[in-house]
């Protein structure tokens, strides 16, 4: 009994390892769904192509909708400065 006389029920390294389990589990789970999630909307991409839409434009206007209107433009800038250095405007 090594602090004064109570016995101990679990190890501390048996805690720390249940613990590490649950979150490793935890992390395998969402990593199952995550692609399944995935696989979804590689389908609706798949979709939206066989009806004649331009999946990688389609990508890049789901990019441009998750950042800020003042990143847009921010990149939008740039991007035009880049193609008139390039001679493309």
């Amino acid at each position: 009994m090594p602090d004064g006389g109570r016995p101990m029920t679990q190890k501390p390294a048996t805690i720390a390892g249940d613990r590490l389990k649950s979150f490793i589990e935890r992390i395998e789970k969402l990593e199952e769904e995550r692609k399944a999630i995935g696989s979804d909307i590689k389908d609706v991409y798949s979709e939206a192509k066989g009806t004649g839409f331009d999946v990688k434009t389609m990508r890049a206007l789901v990019r441009l909708r998750k950042m800020d209107a003042a990143d847009r433009d921010e990149q939008e800038t740039l991007l035009d400065v880049y193609k008139q250095a390039l001679g493309m405007i």
